[in-house]
């Protein structure tokens, strides 16, 4: 029987697309097509008939001047992908993307060399129009992580993460920027920064799916943050902060917080601890310590409050992406390379993987198994599940 749920991994310039049965929580490779350069992000369309892909040629040593959008058709009944239209050019790498809640526009966030946002209409049959030219002079912060639109396509939110003091380097402050979306255009810049986004690293947030509640994700902190959402506006304090680190006396360096999303069903938020510290030994980098793992809360119904319920190890390193099927059952994270570990005296190799958990009716994760998915010299920087348009 064919799945009713595609799954999509990105290593380099190759995109790879599985099927995944959710009752076994198995995933069978299906076909790899290649895209114009390494997939930064990637984002699907609410008819499920389309997915928008960011490209770009970044990388030690590399200019990134090589950056695009491109749109795909996804087969509604095998999930296949297929070019669809003329990628698009991009001014800058788009470190995140995602498409309005009509459908009818992309948004692409930039960090280096400029911050931004790229607004791109799509067209009636799901190809993508040319860049909406913006008439206004905005602020977009110091480094942005993430673009997301509120689920009234009225603002649109970029996830300022800022960055850390380092090398004598005074602290760049984060903020949540959020901007009236009309038609393409963006306007009217309102600022959600706590302490005037001193300490405040914020990477990637989710939206509850029928609350008024907003989960940010705090990347350099490592916490999660919780904030009201009213008049398509946040308030300006959370309602809830709480640790997302099992071990916060020990943390090692390079100790980060990951993404971020809410269940289906609304009643859990997952969240990423991710950690990739080396160190020396016998001649190897070698992992050096950290937590990597999801961690779990449960959200009160009523008052939308996070309490932790577990730490579930990601079994891999430095997971990027991860995601839930549709239905709330699994749930699949992406560590994004290889990493060398101690066991005893010996030295062993952990690959990038799929690591494909099951979700339990109380929200907690069950590992299954794990698949392999990228050589040492490429990244495993993206994945993502669709539920295929004809099937659900």
């Amino acid at each position: 029987m064919p799945s009713t749920i595609a799954l999509y991994s990105a290593v380099g310039d190759e995109l790879t697309h599985f099927d995944v049965d959710v009752e076994a929580a198995t995933l069978t490779k299906r076909a790899t097509i290649t895209v114009p350069a390494g997939v930064q992000y990637a984002w699907p369309h609410p008819s499920r008939r389309f997915a928008y892909v960011a490209t770009s040629n970044r990388g030690a040593g590399l200019k990134a001047d090589y950056n695009h959008l491109s749109a795909y058709r996804i087969d509604p009944d095998t999930g296949a992908l297929s070019a669809h239209g003329e990628p698009q050019r991009l001014p800058h790498r788009a470190v995140h993307i995602c498409v309005a809640p009509s459908g009818k526009h992309v948004l692409s966030g930039h960090n280096v060399p400029q911050s931004g946002i790229t607004v791109h209409r799509v067209n009636d049959d799901g190809t993508l129009g040319e860049p909406v030219k913006q008439p206004n002079v905005l602020d977009y912060g110091t480094y942005p992580h993430q673009v997301m639109m509120a689920p009234s396509n009225r603002t649109a939110i970029l996830v300022d993460r800022g960055n850390a003091a380092h090398d004598g380097k005074a602290e760049e402050p984060g903020a949540l920027r959020l901007f009236r979306f009309d038609n393409g255009i963006l306007s009217s810049p309102a600022v959600t920064a706590p302490n005037d986004g001193h300490g405040f690293g914020p990477r990637h947030l989710d939206f509850h799916p029928n609350q008024p509640w907003v989960y940010v994700s705090l990347e350099i902190q490592s916490l999660l943050h919780v904030y009201r959402w009213s008049g398509n506006r946040l308030e300006p304090a959370p309602a809830y902060v709480r640790d997302m680190l099992a071990d916060r006396a020990n943390v090692k360096p390079r100790q980060l917080g990951g993404t971020v999303h809410v269940h289906p069903n609304g009643r859990f938020v997952y969240l990423i601890n991710r950690a990739d510290w080396t160190i020396d030994y016998r001649g190897q980098k070698v992992f050096g310590g950290g937590e990597n793992s999801i961690a779990v809360f449960a959200i009160d119904a009523q008052t939308g409050e996070p309490t932790l319920i577990q730490h579930a190890d990601t079994h891999s390193f430095h997971v990027r992406t991860f995601a839930i099927d549709p239905s709330g059952r699994i749930l699949v994270a992406a560590s994004i390379q290889p990493l060398a570990k101690r066991e005893g005296t010996s030295v062993v190799t952990v690959p990038a993987t799929l690591s494909v958990f099951r979700v339990g009716d109380d929200g907690k994760l069950d590992f299954v198994r794990k698949y392999d998915v990228a050589p040492a010299d490429k990244i495993h920087y993206w994945m993502g599940m669709v539920g295929l348009g004809s099937r659900l």
